[in-house]
C-alpha cells in the first residue's frame, strides 16, 4: 500500500508507492483504485498521457477550464523534474500559492493534483519521461495557462531561459488572471 502525504495546500497529495527491489530490478504498483480511495483520492481516470523532454524544457503552467477540468496523478518514469502546481481555486486559503517537489524515476514519488490547479514542470535531465493519469479527457478549447515566470507567483524554477513552446511563452500573468474555479 502506498504512503500518502498531505502537502501544505489542501487536496494536493504526495504519494510514495511501495517499491519491491531485488537483484533483477524493481516492481511498483503505480495505481490501485482501492488504495487511492482509502487515501481520499476518488474518481475515474479516463486518459493516460506521457511526454519525453530534453533537459531544461519547461511545460506549463497548464490547466483545463470547467466543465473539462482535470484532476491528475503525475510521476516520472525516467529522469527527473521540478514539478510545480499553483492553487487557482478562488475560495482556497492558498489561492495563488505554489508547491514544488522533485519527482524522479529514482524516488518514485507521485503527485495527485485535484481540479483547480495550474501545473507545470521543468526537466532536470535529458530524455526525461513524464506520465499523467487524468480524470477527464483533453479538450483543446478548455485549455489555458499562466505565465511560467510571473513575478507575482515568485516560483523558484532555477532556470532563467528554459526551453518553452510558443504557447507557454504567451500565457497571461496572475495579476490579469480571472479564475474559472
Amino acid at each position: 500500500m502506498p504512503e500518502c502525504f498531505q502537502t501544505p495546500i489542501s487536496g494536493l497529495k504526495l504519494i510514495k508507492p511501495a517499491v519491491f527491489s531485488d537483484s533483477r530490478g524493481y516492481f511498483i504498483e503505480s495505481y490501485n483504485e482501492s488504495d487511492f480511495a482509502s487515501a481520499g483520492i476518488v474518481g475515474k481516470f479516463v486518459q493516460d498521457n506521457r511526454s519525453m523532454s530534453a533537459k531544461g524544457a519547461l511545460r506549463g503552467l497548464h490547466f483545463q477550464k470547467p466543465p473539462f477540468a482535470q484532476a491528475k496523478l503525475v510521476h516520472v518514469i525516467s529522469g527527473s523534474v521540478l514539478d510545480i502546481v499553483v492553487d487557482i481555486r478562488k475560495s482556497s486559503e492558498t489561492y495563488g500559492k505554489h508547491y514544488g517537489v522533485e519527482l524522479s524515476g529514482d524516488n518514485f514519488l507521485q503527485l495527485y493534483i485535484p481540479e483547480g490547479f495550474a501545473h507545470g514542470f521543468l526537466t532536470l535531465e535529458d530524455r526525461t519521461v513524464f506520465a499523467y493519469k487524468c480524470m477527464d479527457y483533453y479538450d483543446k478549447p478548455s485549455e489555458d495557462g499562466l505565465m511560467w515566470n510571473d513575478p507575482a507567483l515568485a516560483i523558484p524554477w532555477g532556470a532563467s531561459e528554459p526551453i518553452l513552446s510558443d504557447k507557454d511563452k504567451n500565457f497571461i500573468g496572475f495579476d490579469r488572471f480571472i479564475s474559472p474555479f
